[in-house]
């Protein structure tokens, strides 16, 4: 980039940059940031809705991801373009804030950007744009708010369409029923009160592998599933409701923190020192066997007599466990995670319903599983997912948390909207309806917001293989007549909608966040790139 003199002195332009660099100004900017929205947005189109495809990942370091969640697709890319990086962070904000609805937010977010791309290669001014899309939003925003359909949280039977319609297109969609339900009921166990607000915490929904049988073996625990090896194997593999004493202090004699000798004269005080250490591991011992625990997690060691001790008295112990994985059952049990000994009391007791040990046989070695039930008052949920270990089971995994997502958002708002892409055929015709209001060139940007609206639901037509203006204009004339729950069906066709339910806040986060993004790339007219490209 050069600075022109104007002084008359006839000296040469001052370089203010690196002579590689390039700067790109004026339409040649819109057209850059347009089309890397664009390959983006078509990138996403084909994973979209019920019928959506999914997309194999091949890594450099050869491993493989078969997926058609738009969060893990954008994870997965290597993007250099700036564009398409402003995408890649919608997707996070998308995903952090509402854990669903990414796909349809890149691609809405898309179809904003070729929109403008139009208006302003006829000379709109990209302000002008920015306005129209805002006003546009604002309309949206509304129609949202009028269709909204208020819910309880304890309404399992709603709740479960969101679960199953957040699925539909997944790997996950096969279960839909059985593992719906699952997500539901983990929801449910995990919720809690605060002030009197609602809230529900997804990280206290955990998702293992079981790594054995078929999806439809999907189980829910209300509690945890532990996968470890056992100190002893004459350990107790079944019990019944009992108490649980969680530890972060060892169950050993305690170590100098420097060293020692102690010189020893005689035999009897060889003797004497060993009775000794006998006497104050026993009185550890004997601690954790009055408190009347009857399973015990240590998160430090536990000396091997002191093990055997408690075995022998019928008690099931798990030694140095990690200490998060120590909090999580003291979490999900109501017990007090002691760091002395002297605090055990019955008051720092947990409680479970039940404990077993699942075991399975593999070729390279012995498999034992441990559930730990603690009824419906736990603190923590697991949805054991049944299937083998692959990645057909992370993609499932993946639907679930998705639909888990959707869930929680619904319970703690108690809103959800019809899908289908009812809400955006609404809001596309609503918009033109305000934009008639509109005399200035603010209107030509509405419009063009209306049109992205309609990117939605034409997908959905276009992903089931059916007719996609046919469908499209049918969908405007139903809205038209006033059939608002007309939408596009799992099909492809026009329909009513009355299954498909998603949560109010994850489309309304969606629609703010594409265009704010849109805007965001609208506002930029010069590209100055240091590598020249």
């Amino acid at each position: 980039m050069m600075a022109q003199r104007n002084d008359g002195s006839g000296r040469a332009p001052v370089a203010i940059v690196r002579p590689t660099t390039s700067v790109t100004s004026g339409p040649a900017v819109t057209q850059k940031l347009v089309n890397a929205s664009v390959a983006f947005g078509n990138l996403l189109k084909g994973t979209f809705g019920p019928n959506g495809l999914d997309k194999m990942m091949y890594k450099t370091s050869g491993e493989t991801a078969v997926t058609n969640d738009g969060a893990k697709i954008v994870a997965e890319l290597l993007v250099k373009h700036p564009a398409a990086k402003a995408f890649v962070q919608l997707a996070e904000s998308q995903e952090n804030a509402c854990g669903d609805g990414v796909t349809g937010c890149l691609i809405l977010a898309s179809e904003l950007m070729r929109e403008a791309g139009r208006l302003l290669e006829k000379g709109l001014h990209p302000l002008l744009a920015v306005k129209g899309y805002q006003a546009a939003l604002e309309t949206t925003l509304q129609v949202l708010e009028q269709r909204i359909e208020r819910i309880s949280p304890t309404d399992i039977d709603r709740l479960m369409l969101v679960a199953k319609t957040s699925m539909t297109g997944t790997a996950a969609e096969s279960g839909s029923d059985h593992l719906a339900r699952c997500i539901v009921d983990a929801a449910q166990t995990v919720a809690g009160e605060s002030n009197g607000v609602l809230h529900v915490r997804t990280e206290d929904v955990r998702m293992t592998k079981r790594g054995e049988g078929t999806l439809s073996d999907t189980s829910l625990l209300q509690g945890l599933v532990l996968e470890r090896r056992f100190e002893l194997d004459r350990m107790p593999r079944n019990l019944s409701s009992g108490s649980v004493a969680v530890l972060s202090c060892p169950i050993a004699l305690e170590q100098s923190a420097r060293e020692a000798e102690i010189e020893i004269s005689s035999p009897d005080e060889w003797v004497a020192f060993m009775e000794e250490e006998e006497r104050l591991l026993e009185k550890k011992s004997l601690q954790i066997l009055e408190s009347g625990a009857t399973i015990v997690v240590c998160a430090e060691e536990i000396d091997p007599r002191a093990l055997h001790r408690f075995v022998d008295a019928g008690l099931f112990v798990l030694a140095g466990f990690e200490r998060a994985g120590a909090e999580d059952v003291a979490k999900a049990s109501g017990a007090q995670l002691i760091d002395h000994l002297d605090d055990l009391t019955a008051s720092a007791l947990g409680t479970f319903e039940s404990m077993n040990v699942e075991i399975f046989e593999g070729e390279d070695a012995r498999r034992e599983r441990i559930h730990l039930d603690f009824g419906k008052n736990s603190g923590l949920a697991t949805v054991d997912v049944g299937g083998g270990d692959g990645v057909a089971t992370e993609e499932i995994i993946r639907g679930l948390y998705d639909a888990l997502c959707s869930v929680t958002s619904a319970m703690e708002t108690g809103e959800v909207l019809l899908g289908g892409g009812s809400l955006h055929i609404a809001a596309s015709l609503a918009i033109k309806d305000a934009a008639e209001q509109h005399g200035g060139r603010e209107r030509l940007a509405m419009e063009a917001f209306s049109r992205a609206l309609e990117a939605i639901p034409s997908v959905l037509i276009s992903n089931s293989g059916n007719d996609q203006l046919d469908c499209l204009l049918e969908l405007r004339a139903q809205h038209r007549q006033g059939n608002s729950s007309f939408g596009v069906a799992e099909t492809g066709l026009c329909e009513p909608i009355d299954q498909a339910w998603a949560s109010a806040e994850t489309l309304a986060h969606g629609l703010e966040a594409a265009c704010d993004t849109a805007c965001g790339l609208l506002r930029v007219d010069q590209v100055i790139s240091a590598r020249g490209d």
